[in-house]
């Protein structure tokens, strides 16, 4: 069965998870990704742990059904291999140091004069321009520019998200912008470049509290785990001691809620709840209210109660729960890959197709296709050999 990317060639050079990110979702779709990496040690990103079975987190996630070339992109010869494997490319992407890859003569003004069907995907912390271009940018950093640590946390002190919610966010854009790209190009016959920024990609996710804080007024402030502006929308402590999570969206809900849940359809009415503004306002007398029931029912009750009112609810999960979640598992939605620690088990991409199954091949090791490639390229067995030993492979 085909995919939609089959025959588009994706060259990257890539490291850490927001390009990688990218690049491995055009390969579930069937895109040939060659990530260009160094020399022995590879992306940094394989450095970061060793959980899964002596394999980085981090890179098991973001660089399944790559190939890996080695290169030391700093010796000319390596250099001129990776313009001629450019050369018959679609895309390439790159997140190295802001005008690295200018520096090589990498940069979409200057390939596409020779490859005028090429598109360029630059991600970068800040863009292309502007006072921040310079600038260092890592995941956390990205959440603090883009005010997301300001909404995030308690009242007491911010929190990161849990994840690279910064990275994700930019190769989740490159990716759709790549995507739009090619689409384009079948159009028009000529590529194109896209620049991706981690800043712009999170700024954009923070749409709902910028606009809430519109032309000066108070922003959302931090609830933990709570809703900042709907209540009651969070965590609620059960008599067992778990943790039920619930969310209200509307008012036929909250009458729902207190004649169902809370078994009090009066207060409904109660003029300190009516609406949400007040119950947000009032959150604190409600909380006490909704816990003085709680108390007295274990998780299960609560969910029960909850569902018979068809008022959201869900179990506050570990991430060891959700290896086994039952949803997940019903769906069957991870499958086996292969790397260079034996097999894995890998979670399928969101989205169930029907006209193809998703590429879900194993994580490379460092330079693993660096001889296949260059023969590809042309080089002869004595060439390459030359080429290791000047290390420049």
């Amino acid at each position: 069965m085909s995919r939609p990317l089959d025959g588009v060639t994706v060259v990257s050079l890539e490291h850490a998870i927001a390009a990688p990110f990218c690049t491995r979702q055009l390969a579930d779709l069937g895109a040939r990704v060659i990530k260009v990496e160094r020399t022995t040690k590879g992306d940094f990103a394989r450095d970061y742990d060793d959980r899964v079975h002596g394999l980085s987190s981090h890179f098991v996630w973001t660089n399944r059904s790559k190939e890996s070339l080695s290169l030391d992109l700093k010796q000319p010869q390596a250099l001129d291999l990776l313009k001629k494997l450019i050369a018959k490319a679609d895309v390439l992407v790159q997140n190295l140091a802001p005008g690295a890859s200018a520096r090589m003569g990498l940069n979409y003004e200057t390939l596409s004069v020779n490859h005028p069907e090429l598109i360029v995907c630059d991600i970068s912390g800040y863009g292309d321009n502007g006072p921040y271009r310079d600038k260092k940018a890592y995941d956390l950093l990205i959440q603090s520019e883009a005010a997301f640590l300001s909404v995030t946390g308690t009242a007491e002190a911010p929190c990161k998200a849990g994840n690279s919610i910064a990275d994700i966010a930019a190769g989740m854009y490159a990716y759709s912008s790549i995507l739009a790209a090619l689409l384009q190009r079948k159009n028009t016959g000529v590529g194109s470049h896209i620049d991706v920024s981690m800043l712009e990609s999170l700024s954009e996710w923070m749409g709902f509290p910028m606009y809430y804080a519109y032309e000066g007024q108070t922003q959302p402030t931090r609830q933990g785990a709570s809703h900042a502006t709907i209540y009651p929308y969070g965590p609620f402590e059960a008599g067992d001691g778990k943790t039920v999570m619930l969310g209200l969206q509307n008012e036929r809900e909250w009458k729902q809620f207190c004649e169902k849940v809370l078994l009090d359809a009066r207060l409904a009415s109660d003029p300190r709840f009516e609406i949400n503004a007040k119950r947000s306002e009032h959150r604190e007398e409600l909380k006490g209210m909704i816990d003085e029931v709680f108390k007295s029912l274990n998780a299960e009750q609560i969910i029960a109660r909850l569902n018979d009112a068809q008022i959201a609810n869900a179990h506050v999960n570990n991430v060891a729960d959700l290896w086994q979640h039952p949803q997940l598992l019903a769906r069957e939605r991870f499958k086996t890959i292969d790397s260079p620690v034996g097999e894995l088990s890998a979670m399928l991409p969101p989205g169930v197709h029907s006209g193809f199954d998703y590429r879900m091949d194993p994580v490379p090791s460092v330079g693993e296709h660096t001889q296949a490639i260059l023969r590809e390229l042309g080089m002869g067995e004595s060439d390459i050999v030359a080429l290791r030993k000047s290390s420049a492979v």
